[in-house]
C-alpha cells in the first residue's frame, strides 16, 4: 500500500462520498452519528492530504488530524452506538461512553497545551504528542471506540468492530511508531461498512421503493 498526498486524496473524496450517501438515506435521527463515521473519517483522510503537503512539522493541518483522531473519535463513537442501540443493550453501553469521555478529556488537554507534530517517514506519517500515561490512555482510546462496536447489539456494528480491532492489531505490529496514522486510514476504509448497516436499518417500506 502506498500512501501519499494523492493517495489519502483520493480515498478521503471517496469515503467522504459515502458517508454522504449513508447520512442522506438514513431515517432515524439517533442513527446520525454513526450514519456519518464514513464522512467524518472520509474528512480526516482529506485533513491527512493537507498534513502530506505542509511537508509534515508543527501545522494547522497536523493539529486539525489529531484533534479528530484523539479527542473527537472515542466519544463520537460509543456516544453513537449507545444512541443506536435498542433499549435493551444500551446499559451495557454506558461504560464505553464513560471511559471515551474521560480519555477524550485527557487528550483535549494535551493538545490544548502542547504541540502537535507530524514527521513524513517514508510512506506513513508519525505524529507526536506528549501524553502522559500513554498506555493506560490508549487502553481507554481503545476500549471506547473498539469496545462499543463489538458489545453493540447490532450484528453489522460487532462485525465493524471485530474488523477493525484486527486492522489495530495488524498496524500496531507493522507500524508501531506510525500507529495512530494507519489505523486511522485502515478505520476510514472500513467505515464503508456503515452503509450496510444504514441500509438495514431502513424501513421495509423504504427500502423495497
Amino acid at each position: 500500500m502506498c500512501w501519499s498526498a494523492t493517495a489519502d486524496l483520493v480515498a478521503g473524496t471517496v469515503i467522504a462520498a459515502v458517508g454522504v450517501v449513508c447520512v442522506a438515506r438514513v431515517r432515524r435521527a439517533r442513527d446520525l452519528p454513526i450514519a456519518a463515521l464514513p464522512l467524518l473519517l472520509g474528512a480526516h483522510q482529506l485533513v491527512e492530504a493537507a498534513v502530506w503537503s505542509s511537508g509534515g512539522g508543527c501545522s494547522a493541518a497536523a493539529t486539525a488530524w489529531a484533534a479528530i483522531a484523539l479527542p473527537l473519535l472515542p466519544v463520537w463513537v460509543p456516544v453513537g452506538v449507545l444512541l443506536a442501540a435498542a433499549p435493551g443493550t444500551r446499559r451495557r453501553l454506558w461504560g464505553p461512553v464513560a471511559v471515551g469521555l474521560a480519555t477524550a478529556a485527557v487528550l483535549a488537554y494535551c493538545l490544548a497545551t502542547r504541540p502537535v507534530t507530524a514527521e513524513i517517514r517514508g510512506l506513513t506519517i508519525g505524529y507526536g504528542v506528549n501524553v502522559p500515561w500513554m498506555p493506560l490512555v490508549l487502553t481507554g482510546y481503545l476500549f471506547a471506540t473498539l469496545g462499543a462496536l463489538l458489545l453493540a447489539g447490532d450484528r453489522r456494528l460487532r462485525t465493524l468492530g471485530a474488523v477493525l480491532a484486527a486492522g489495530a492489531l495488524a498496524c500496531s505490529a507493522l507500524w508501531r511508531l506510525e500507529f495512530a496514522s494507519t489505523w486511522c486510514a485502515f478505520a476510514a476504509v472500513a467505515s464503508v461498512l456503515v452503509l450496510g448497516w444504514v441500509r438495514r436499518r431502513e424501513p421495509p417500506s423504504c427500502a423495497t421503493r
